[in-house]
């Protein structure tokens, strides 16, 4: 098969494709005339009487990306070996801050709607874990039962 590199190339220009994606006829026939096109009229008329094709482009199999998801929500694939950064990069500083704070703010309406702390406290406690100065609901437990605050709830 003669080297089509030149017309190939100025295909995929006029194209706008890639060079792998352009197929050139096979054909014997058309060998001469496809070998002697080199400028990009000649290339032009012979994309026109379709001689030079555009390869439809290749896709990634989105089953396979759906099996390879559905094993990570289930924990596979999550191994060390797969882990490329730190911690923090992995799981946001801000995703970790979220989860944190919202068991907290569940955990004090809990306390307060079934009267363990006054609204006072509450609000007091509030704006604690807001400010940081709680990292878990088991802290704020603590803090209460330190302090005495805590009235016949566990």
């Amino acid at each position: 098969m003669p080297d089509y590199s030149v017309q190939r190339r100025l295909a995929a220009d006029i194209l706008g494709v890639g060079e792998s994606r352009i197929w050139i006829s096979p054909d014997p026939e058309h060998e001469e005339e496809i070998s002697q096109a080199i400028t990009r009229r000649d290339v032009e008329k012979l994309i026109a009487k379709g001689l030079i094709k555009v390869k439809p482009a290749k896709g990634n199999s989105h089953t396979r990306w759906l099996e390879r998801r559905r094993a990570r929500r289930e924990g596979k694939r999550r191994g060390h070996g797969k882990r490329k950064g730190t911690a923090g990069a992995r799981i946001e500083e801000r995703e970790v801050w979220i989860g944190r704070i919202r068991k907290i703010r569940r955990m004090l309406k809990w306390l307060r709607d079934h009267n363990a702390i006054d609204k006072r406290t509450y609000r007091k406690l509030y704006t604690m874990a807001k400010g940081g100065a709680f990292k878990t609901a088991s802290e704020v437990k603590q803090y209460l039962k330190q302090l005495g605050l805590l009235k016949g709830v566990s």
